[in-house]
């Protein structure tokens, strides 16, 4: 089998106040394994999308500075994973950060979002060769780390290509995951 044309696969997952919540990508139409013909899956890049459940336009607003991590996985996992692990496809991260809405900068000032930077995580995500993929499943999850913004939700769209298994790609499968 030749490398595919690329395709795309989406995958959405919704803040729930401050629980890691994971939702599972179905590939086990593209994946196949132990076959006469194997075939992996190969992501070339990630773009990430960040927008309220309702998919409005509003502004990110909160009492509370706040951190909204996100990461996708080739193994469930039950918290947000460091870059050690070798099951981590990608990651990023939103961060919140406070500053005074009262300009007199009294002491019952409130505090409001000031700014949003996501410079402490990488994405999107650009692989030179691809990321090798041989699972029947990829879990996209994310965590808040604040119950204030609760309305948020991540969305995942990978470029991918299907290519045959070899001896070579599976070894390089072998090394970097799993």
């Amino acid at each position: 089998m030749a490398k595919s044309d690329s395709f795309f696969i989406r995958g959405k997952v919704s803040t729930d106040g401050t629980t890691y919540t994971q939702t599972e990508i179905d590939l086990g139409s593209f994946v196949n394994l132990g076959v006469s013909k194997s075939t992996l899956l190969r992501i070339h890049n990630i773009s990430v999308q960040v927008l309220g459940k309702a998919s409005t336009i509003s502004a990110i607003s909160s009492p509370n500075g706040f951190a909204m991590l996100h990461q996708l996985t080739t193994q469930s996992q039950s918290a947000i994973v460091y870059a050690d692990d070798k099951s981590l496809v990608a990651s990023g991260s939103l961060r919140g950060y406070n500053g005074y809405i009262a300009p007199d900068g009294s002491a019952t000032a409130d505090f409001a979002t000031a700014f949003v930077t996501q410079d402490f995580d990488v994405a999107p995500q650009d692989f030179t060769n691809g990321y090798l993929v041989g699972v029947d499943s990829l879990f996209l999850a994310t965590d808040l780390s604040s119950a204030d913004p609760t309305d948020m939700s991540i969305c995942y769209v990978m470029e991918c290509t299907l290519e045959a298994a070899t001896q070579a790609n599976s070894v390089a499968l072998a090394l970097s995951q799993q």
